[in-house]
């Protein structure tokens, strides 16, 4: 697929984030024609791997998730805290890889074009005097090999080539905006009048390899990352638009659970702003509406099965009680 075809298939799940989308898909393209192109004439292509970077709840998991079935990938998801508070990190890494395997139905070689995500990679700053400092980078030593491309016996005895594995890092890297702030007061200065100002702004705003080196991230680990794509906070316009338009949204979801009981539910506009106001104090992004969702939908959900003569259920506001005819 076109990178132009990935970003159309993500707007159909994911809201907002339009300049990661591009990135992402832009990455994906450019890896999977390094593949085919290693493959048919025999070059040694170096892979690309990803990091994203983003405050909970911002899409990053979802964007990957998305992405590996759009393109009909195996995928599979680990958590860098996890790995971290193992003993045996080496074969947590193992039985990621195993379920890579098993998603991809047994077949190695289609296994070995999938997609990792390894979720919170920020807690895995290596600094000195923090107690977790030292599981962090050898966590992070332990992902250099696979991440660059190994050969892996796992557990069940086969062996799996993560050479073109594609790895996506993601995590909220809270701090990083401090230093942001101070390696970009230096920026890039023009040369000519020529000089795109666009361009210079976008170079400026660019997280650099230096500034993962002072977050914590080993220069190895950080140099295996060499994409990086940023999210932005979601607003209360996103945070409305992702309980409506994606393909699998929340209303649509409940609209079509009543559906099938015969009942037609009804959510008022002001409802939706009500929610998006509620999750913006959680402070944990899209994450929280699905729980103050179902919380509004219950009593709905909790009357309609013993009242088969109910049609509609309408809700005006998210602090009235819904009304049933």
């Amino acid at each position: 697929m076109k990178p132009s075809e990935i970003v159309t298939q993500l707007n159909r799940h994911v809201v907002g984030q339009e300049d990661a989308k591009r990135i992402l898909a832009v990455a994906v393209y450019a890896h999977f024609r390094k593949v085919q192109m290693a493959a048919e004439a025999g070059l040694e292509m170096l892979k690309s791997n990803i990091l994203l970077i983003g405050p909970t709840g911002s899409g990053k998991t979802l964007l990957c998730e998305t992405l590996a079935r759009v393109l009909g990938l195996p995928f599979v998801t680990a958590d860098a805290t996890s790995l971290a508070q193992s003993e045996f990190v080496n074969d947590e890494l193992d039985a990621v890889l195993q379920r890579l395997l098993d998603r991809a139905g047994g077949d190695t070689q289609k296994a070995g074009c999938g997609i990792v995500f390894i979720d919170e990679v920020d807690k895995l700053k290596a600094i000195s005097g923090q107690a977790r400092a030292a599981a962090g980078e050898h966590v992070q030593h332990a992902l250099l090999k696979i991440m660059e491309g190994a050969t892996v016996r796992l557990n069940s005895g086969q062996y799996l080539d993560t050479t073109q594995v594609l790895f996506i890092c993601g995590g909220a890297f809270v701090g990083l905006e401090s230093i942001l702030a101070e390696t970009q007061a230096f920026g890039f200065i023009a040369t000519s009048q020529n000089d795109d100002q666009k361009v210079l702004d976008r170079l400026n705003a660019r997280v650099k390899p230096t500034d993962l080196f002072r977050f914590g991230l080993i220069p190895e680990f950080a140099g295996r990352l060499p994409i990086i794509a940023r999210l932005r906070e979601l607003d209360k316009d996103a945070l409305v638009r992702i309980m409506i338009e994606p393909q699998n949204a929340l209303y649509r979801q409940f609209r079509a659970i009543l559906k099938n009981e015969g009942v037609e539910l009804v959510i008022e506009p002001p409802v939706f702003a009500q929610i998006a106001d509620l999750a913006l104090e959680y402070k944990v992004g899209a994450r929280s509406l699905r729980g103050i969702f179902e919380e509004m939908i219950t009593p709905i959900l909790y009357a309609v099965p013993d009242r088969p003569e109910l049609t509609k259920a309408t809700i005006r506001s998210l602090f009235e009680e819904p009304v049933l005819s």
